[in-house]
């Protein structure tokens, strides 16, 4: 697949981009070395843009589709679970409306902040289009995912926008799924499977995580009754 070379060639420049840099001549300052250094630090600054949103800073579409690839295989090999978050600002069209497009972008940027200070290193925030982002979360039963999506929620909740006097306050609504340990969709498919639980969140009254608890919630990880209940009337529970 196109990806997966895309993934080889990239690891391979990386390699070479560790190489210590030596002077074929033995010059302590050579103008080619300075050259291959300047030529290096562009790779790097074009791989970024390549696979980085320029507005949010976190990753792109392009990033996301390559990572559930990656992460897809990766449940097929070990069985570890890979959880997919989707969320999607609430009545971002009336905040553009309302305040103009660069307070829009100033909510995007401050609603990613909140999202990349309430995920895991290991996890890949990435803006999946307009106010929609998407969370890869490695190894990760629906359980703890749907866990993660509730805290999300609540941090983007209790991190409103100040601009000048004015406090935006914003909410989200969230999808949460899993690709599971046989499992056979591609990212696309898993992605639209995962999209439709946000949809349902919106459907239902925004500002609420919705998530496929019937036929997966077992899936990589054993629960209680009690945590199945919670989950089962957490849902209800949003803030205004």
């Amino acid at each position: 697949m196109t990806h997966n070379s895309g993934t080889i060639d990239t690891n391979l420049m990386k390699d070479r981009e560790t190489i210590p840099l030596v002077c074929p001549v033995g010059e302590s300052h050579c103008a080619f070395l300075d050259e291959l250094a300047r030529l290096r630090q562009q790779n790097r600054e074009l791989a970024e843009q390549v696979r980085t949103d320029t507005l949010t800073g976190v990753f792109n579409y392009r990033h996301l589709i390559q990572s559930l690839e990656q992460e897809i295989e990766r449940t097929r090999r070990s069985a570890q679970p890979t959880t997919l978050i989707m969320l999607d600002l609430d009545h971002f069209k009336l905040v553009n409306d309302t305040w103009g497009h660069d307070t829009g972008n100033a909510a995007l940027v401050n609603a990613t902040a909140a999202i990349r200070g309430a995920v895991r290193k290991l996890d890949v925030p990435c803006r999946y289009g307009g106010e929609e982002f998407a969370v890869v979360l490695p190894s990760t039963s629906l359980l703890m995912g749907i866990q993660v999506a509730e805290r999300l929620r609540n941090t983007i909740v209790n991190s409103p926008l100040r601009i000048d006097d004015q406090v935006i306050r914003l909410t989200a609504s969230f999808g949460v799924d899993v690709f599971a340990p046989g499992d056979t969709e591609t990212p696309e498919a898993f992605l639209k499977r995962t999209d439709q639980y946000l949809y349902q969140a919106k459907q239902n009254g925004r500002n609420r995580v919705c998530h496929a608890i019937d036929a997966r919630l077992n899936t990589g990880t054993s629960i209680s009754q009690a945590e199945r209940d919670a989950l089962l009337g957490g849902d209800d529970e949003t803030d205004s």
